[in-house]
């Protein structure tokens, strides 16, 4: 009886209970909470909060519990607590989880489907997913662009230009296209809208830092030796609260420190050179980015950018000898502010400034006169000294409303541009020769210099505005109407102002099945391209007062005066045509999307674009056919008379398919592939054709007509925190032209192509080399660290979603979204450390680029530069 009585005191001793209170963030008790208690081991326990907070659990074994807390409404509690034996008392303060207000009428899967704005037809990379990808910011920039295609346009919350922000910063990057909406000005396929994240619930950051070395580098094929390089890498970002659940901070700064080399492989007088020369580059960019939640349904962002680089030795090269280097300093000053606002239960404002000010500087290392022998070798100096600073205002505004069936967006683009330059560019001359037999006979083709002042300084505005009705027909179908008028000023020498072009837009989207797995789209529409301001700025500085150029045909060497034979041209200009017209796209296109498994969509796009009044220069005082020189020319108190007029045509078709994240298992893979067809009649307004005189004879392939591009991301999950992701880039060869290396024509351009018969040669007939690129990045990271105390889950997040009209009442709503998201479930660590290797051209393939399309040059057929071996780079991120 005795044991009895000691066995049962001695388990009382080791028996406990334990009292829970729960508050919210104010301090008052919250009934109906979830309790639950978990030991490392055996059965969990359970207890609910009575009315007045409270909850006890009893007949405990003194250990270490995992205690969670859930309730309605407000963020999941959990820690780590220790029991001793007896009475235990705990009291947990719970964090309001994060508010989420929808206006939308829900829609069924047709009505999803056939939602021109909505996420069909659409790829979107999450936060984590975008962790996989480079660290550096230009290599991650490059992989993004490689998932677009060629010609995508990017926004970041709604911005164009400026660097991208930090990965860690990035929310979703959407891979959307609607290039038949009215707010569009570019004809693109393919919009890259960034979003990046708030930082309303607490404060994170990371630092990261990559080096990139020789020594764990492959040999350029085209180097006589392991080239130098070193590439030296620092970021930093912080983002969190200034006021809790309304104002949020974001810094960030990368900088790089490196060196790399670029190959020259040319043929000198008396044996072939092949060298490489290192290239020294730094930049510093700085962001700060500043968030505002007004209310619920107002947000307020402001930002901030910085970026400046420095580069040496550029210019150096290919056929070009290390004498001809020169200097680059370029800074960007970029202030963003935008007001989004929900007004009412119809209308949701997204209003955008943008105000952005570059200098770009150029200093030559020599000024010495130039000697080129046509893709053989050029020596002598750059002779390019310039500053170049334009300062942009930019003013959007798009409103959305809706009513009934009809979900209308009409908006306006405001841009100011101001230039002021001063560029002196071969002020010494440049002696021209057609191939390494002349130079030894000393017997240039001819000899060019420009004269004259360098600085100008002109402004330039440009404006569109754009209504559109996306309307609902039916549950299945979505008809577009659309119309955006676009004028800008200073389009011409005879220009009468503000002048402008109406560019009307059509499109559709259906759904044709019950289970709104398949989805159609088409359309068809106008677009103008905005007249670049480099083109206004050379008219008005080589305008044959101003600045001038000076050929002489047959020129004595080295004074090309004292040539017997030399045949010297009154001075050159450029000009723009009278009553320029803005260039014109005309546009068709279709598309087809089909998901075929949960999460993973196959789409295909079709699109057929005709280029008319495209941009080209042409020779109004070109010699007559016969080539003599004896000044033959319309206009004998000029030379060439540059003049850059509509008169070109450009066509492409182009197929695009592609795969969204695809899961199988631990792996994920996303990927795309393009079929593409492009022909034009010019590559720049700037360059001059063969023969001015029969244009017709310049249509031919276009720079851009790569015929096959094929771009895979995947990812996989190994064991023990080990991710390896790779990035598959591939593209057949990229045409260029075929020159004879002679001037037949007598306009001191060397552009002339063969003969074949008694015609010429098409337009860049040959193809050079296909690149195939494989880069791959091994990481491998751990969390440490006790979580942090939940807190508030952030500040209210409104979300505006275009509503199903297929219904008759007049309760439409309108597309828009701002505020933070929730974040993710999981049990974090409060840090995370992670290091990681990666490669570029992980295969070491030859990449070969610069193929000499020259006749008379040794190198005729042949590369001449290939893109770098393979390259490992090492670093580390740490982020909390």
């Amino acid at each position: 009886m005795a044991a009895l009585c000691a066995l049962t005191a001695f388990a009382q001793l080791n028996t406990a209970t334990l009292r829970v209170k729960v508050l919210d963030p104010n301090g008052a008790v919250v009934p109906q909470a979830r309790i639950e208690l978990a030991a490392t081991q055996g059965k969990s326990l359970n207890a609910t909060t009575r009315a007045n907070g409270e909850a006890t659990i009893s007949k405990l074994t003194p250990n270490t519990y995992n205690l969670t807390i859930t309730a309605k409404g407000f963020a999941p509690f959990t820690q780590a607590i220790t029991i001793t034996p007896n009475a235990n008392e705990f009291t947990a303060r719970l964090a309001v989880a994060t508010v989420e207000e929808t206006l939308t009428v829900e829609q069924d899967k047709r009505a999803a489907s056939s939602d021109p704005r909505g996420d069909a037809f659409s790829n979107v990379l999450t936060a984590e997913q975008i962790a996989l990808l480079p660290d550096d910011p230009d290599e991650f920039e490059q992989a993004i662009r490689n998932m677009a295609g060629p010609g995508a346009v990017f926004r970041v919350n709604g911005f164009r230009g400026g660097k991208l922000p930090p990965k860690n910063q990035i929310a979703e990057i959407r891979f959307r296209t609607n290039q038949f909406a009215a707010e569009n000005h570019e004809p693109s396929h393919m919009f890259v809208d960034i979003r990046t994240k708030p930082g309303f619930d607490r404060w994170h950051g990371s630092l990261n830092a990559g080096f990139r070395d020789e020594a764990l580098n492959a040999r350029n094929p085209l180097a006589p030796f392991r080239a130098p390089e070193q590439n030296r890498r620092f970021g930093f970002e912080l983002s969190g609260p200034l006021w809790r659940e309304r104002t949020s901070l974001a810094l960030s700064a990368d900088a790089v420190n490196a060196y790399d080399a670029q190959t020259i492989v040319s043929q000198l007088p008396d044996r072939t050179f092949r060298d490489v020369v290192r290239r020294p580059w730094r930049s510093l960019n700085l962001n700060a980015r500043l968030e505002h939640q007004v209310n619920k349904l107002n947000t307020l962002r402001g930002e901030y950018q910085r970026n400046a680089k420095h580069q040496t030795n550029l210019g150096v090269g290919n056929f070009d000898l290390a004498e001809r280097a020169y200097g680059s300093d370029a800074v960007e000053n970029l202030l963003r502010v935008s007001d989004s606002t929900t007004l009412g239960k119809r209308f949701f404002n997204d209003l955008r400034f943008q105000a952005r000010r570059e200098t770009i500087s150029l200093d030559s290392l020599s000024q010495a006169t130039t000697i080129q022998v046509l893709n053989a070798f050029t020596q002598g100096g750059a002779q390019l000294d310039s500053t170049r600073t334009v300062r942009e205002i930019e003013l959007n505004d798009d409103l959305d409303f809706a009513f009934g069936k009809h979900a209308l967006r009409t908006g306006a683009q405001l841009e100011h541009f101001n230039i002021r330059s001063d560029e002196l560019r071969n002020q010494n001359g440049t002696f021209t020769f057609a191939s390494l037999a002349d130079f030894r006979a000393n017997r240039p083709l001819n000899f060019t210099q420009r004269l004259g002042a360098g600085r100008v300084a002109f402004d330039q505005v440009q404006l569109g505005w754009y209504a559109q009705d996306d309307w609902r027909v039916c549950k299945s179908l979505t008809l577009s109407l659309g119309l955006r008028h676009e004028t800008q000023t200073q389009l011409g020498a005879a220009s009468d102002g503000l002048r402008g072009s109406w560019a009307p837009r059509f499109g559709f989207a259906w759904s044709p099945f019950r289970n709104g797995k398949t989805a159609l789209r088409g359309g068809a529409g106008i677009y103008y391209d905005w007249l670049n301001t480099t083109l206004r700025e050379q008219a008005l500085r080589v305008n044959g007062a101003q600045q001038r150029d000076l050929i002489i045909r047959n020129p004595g060497f080295p004074n090309p005066l004292a040539g017997g034979t030399a045949v010297q041209l009154s001075p050159s200009r450029i000009q723009l045509a009278a009553q320029l017209p803005l260039p014109r796209i005309e546009q068709f296109g279709i598309s087809a999307e089909r998901e075929i498994a949960k999460g993973f969509k196959l789409s295909t796009n079709y699109y057929w674009r005709h280029g008319v009044q495209q941009l080209r220069g042409r020779n109004l005082n070109a010699p007559l056919a016969d080539g003599s020189m004896d000044g033959t020319r319309p206009d004998k108190t000029i030379g060439n008379l540059t003049q850059i007029e509509a008169g070109a045509q450009s066509f492409t078709h182009q197929f695009h398919a592609n795969f969204n994240w695809m899961k199988l298992g631990k792996f994920m893979l996303s990927g795309n592939y393009i079929l593409m067809h492009a022909t034009n009649e010019t590559d720049s307004p700037l360059l001059l054709p063969m023969n001015s005189n029969d244009l017709r004879a310049e249509r031919g392939r276009a720079i851009s007509d790569i015929r096959h591009r094929f771009f895979m991301f995947g990812n996989y999950t190994l064991p023990r925190g080990w991710r390896l992701s790779s990035i598959l880039n591939m593209s057949s060869a990229q045409p260029y032209n075929i020159t004879s290396g002679q001037d037949e024509n007598g306009d001191g351009i060397a552009n002339d192509r063969p003969r074949f018969g008694s015609g010429f040669g098409l337009r860049n007939p040959a193809r050079g080399r296909g690149q195939i690129d494989l880069g791959t990045r091994l990481a491998w990271g751990f969390g440490f660290g006790k979580a942090p105390e939940q807190t508030a889950g952030g500040a209210p997040q409104v979300k505006v979603i275009r509503a199903d009209s297929n219904s008759d009442s007049d309760s439409g709503s309108m597309l828009g979204s701002f505020g933070s998201l929730p974040t993710g479930g999981g049990k974090p660590k409060r840090y995370r450390l992670e290091f990681f290797i990666q490669a570029s051209n992980l295969l070491n393939r030859t990449n070969l680029t610069n193929f000499s399309g020259v006749q008379t040059s040794p190198f005729f057929g042949q590369a001449t530069a290939a893109l770098s071996g393979r390259r490992l780079e090492t670093g580390t991120r740490f982020s909390f």
